[in-house]
């Protein structure tokens, strides 16, 4: 089990933007036994609440299944444009929040080439990836999909 690190990720805009989500918990839900790590954005200019957030979570469900999911969070703010009467500007807040979630179920019976070749073919579809490519297999991503282990 690895050490939750930085994550850093180009975003799908345009012109390519890099962003660093930093740890912020990785803990163990004693009632469930579920296994959640939590990133987000740190910028200076930006409220916590509307950072762009990344959650893991690993569970062992009743019937043996490992419940594996990964959430992307990205808050979008309201544009404040002007004052009222009064000469106030109201706080931008977050308007929504875009979201994409995977979720694997995979048996406990299933071995590491099985769920990592699952993992790589979503990944390749998702990006329409249609040529041979070397799945990744360290990191947070890989970990909690292919060897059922969770950053901590």
């Amino acid at each position: 089990m690895s050490a939750q690190a930085n994550i850093v990720a180009f975003d799908g805009a345009s012109t390519p933007a890099s962003h660093t989500l930093i740890p912020v918990r990785a803990a163990v839900d004693p009632k469930t036994g579920e296994i959640q790590a939590v990133w987000r954005e740190a910028i200076a200019t930006v409220p916590v609440y509307a950072q762009i957030r990344f959650t893991t979570s690993l569970k062992r469900l009743a019937n043996g299944i490992y419940r594996v999911a990964r959430i992307t969070e990205v808050p979008v703010m309201e544009s404040v444009s002007g004052q009222n009467a009064a000469g106030y500007t109201a706080v931008p807040k977050v308007a929504y929040t875009n979201t994409e979630q995977h979720v694997g179920y995979f048996s406990e019976r299933s071995t590491i080439a099985e769920r990592r070749l699952v993992r790589q073919l979503a990944l390749n579809i998702g990006g329409n990836v249609t040529t041979s490519v070397t799945p990744v297999t360290t990191g947070f991503a890989p970990e909690v999909v292919d060897q059922l282990v969770s950053a901590s």
